[in-house]
């Protein structure tokens, strides 16, 4: 596991109200069927932010983007690249 998929495990078990383990969850299983609501994902975005020193862009702040631990290192390489 990559260390932004930890970190990003890290994040989801504090801040995405999951009703299953964070550190269980496949790659790709749907965060918002583990329990995540949209107010936990906003939580969750601001924790990615601050944690890896990048802010969402206007056309990354949609459901899919939060949607799994895939989706979100994803979204975290894109905005990381070239650093």
């Amino acid at each position: 596991m990559s260390e932004n998929a930890t970190k990003i495990r890290n994040i989801l078990k504090e801040h995405g109200r999951l009703t299953k383990d964070a550190s269980a969850l496949g790659e790709r299983d749907d965060l918002y069927q583990a329990g995540m609501t949209s107010h936990a994902s906003v939580n969750v975005m601001l924790a990615l932010e601050g944690e890896f020193d990048v802010e969402f862009p206007d056309h990354m702040l949609k459901r899919s983007v939060f949607e799994s631990i895939a989706a979100i290192t994803s979204a975290i390489d894109e905005l990381t690249q070239g650093r």
